[in-house]
């Protein structure tokens, strides 16, 4: 590592060995012999109030970030140190390195760390202690907004069908009684009187005769009239019926860690 420029550790994000991202390096502890950074602070926690050490000689800086050979879980866990002094003794040295499952004389020997120990520097950039520190991206304030996803539930009209009006002629049978005349032939007979003598005497006494009369009758003569008896059209209305609709929406929730009292309600 390049142990010339210690700020540019401070506000990089640590990376655990499984690389996942653990918080923001918030101070770089320096070896008061050597200058060379011994260990680093990283931001852990809800919120990031919890500040754990992680030895710095096997660190390694790229583009995204400093990543070291210790899992997430490791680091969360590691000893408590108090870093208000700003100053390690070797105890507290030597508890972390056994946390680490690194020696003390392992450390000794490669970092030259002399018996006062380790001693905390800070950059300008180092704003990353205190309320509102975000461990998976930037700053905010002491709150986290959650947000869920809703339905917005609206209609569109489409073509639904058609209906078509048709007309065609199909033929029935229809009965109708027509009263009609007949003439039919009629034998009467009327005494010779003299009123009509004359008319019955005035051909020969005895001859061979024929009358003849036409008859008539009706026939019934059929005819046809087409004539309007109804209008027929199509026309539309309106029904309103209801439909259940299933989305699946996200929803976010927030859950603490640590010794907290929740006096939310339930989300």
């Amino acid at each position: 590592m390049n142990t010339n420029n210690h700020d540019r550790f401070i506000g990089q994000t640590l990376y655990s060995s499984d690389n996942e991202k653990v918080g923001k390096i918030g101070q770089v502890y320096l070896d008061d012999d050597t200058d060379r950074p011994e260990f680093l602070t990283v931001n852990t926690g809800l919120f990031g109030m919890n500040e754990s050490f992680v030895p710095a000689a096997d660190a390694e800086v790229n583009g995204d970030g400093v990543r070291v050979p210790f899992t997430k879980d490791q680091i969360k866990d590691a000893p408590n140190v108090d870093v208000d002094s700003g100053h390690l003794d070797q105890s507290e040295e030597q508890r972390l390195y056994s946390h680490y499952g690194m020696t003390y004389t392992e450390r000794t020997s490669d970092s030259g760390l002399p018996a006062e120990g380790t001693t905390a520097t800070t950059g300008t950039t180092d704003t990353f202690t205190g309320e509102g520190h975000d461990t998976s991206g930037p700053n905010t304030d002491e709150a986290m907004t959650r947000s869920e996803e809703r339905l917005d539930v609206g209609t569109t009209s489409q073509e639904a069908g058609r209906a078509r009006l048709r007309k065609y002629v199909t033929t029935e049978q229809e009965t109708v009684t027509v009263p009609v005349k007949k003439e039919r032939a009629v034998l009467e007979t009327e005494p010779i009187t003299e009123a009509n003598r004359d008319e019955a005497t005035s051909g020969p006494d005895i001859s061979e005769e024929e009358h003849e009369v036409v008859l008539t009758e009706e026939r019934p003569v059929v005819g046809k009239t087409a004539e309007p008896v109804e209008r027929v059209k199509l026309g539309t209305e309106t029904v309103t019926d209801e439909e259940t609709v299933t989305e699946e929406v996200r929803k976010e929730h927030i859950e603490a860690e640590g010794d907290v009292d929740d006096r939310r309600g339930n989300l």
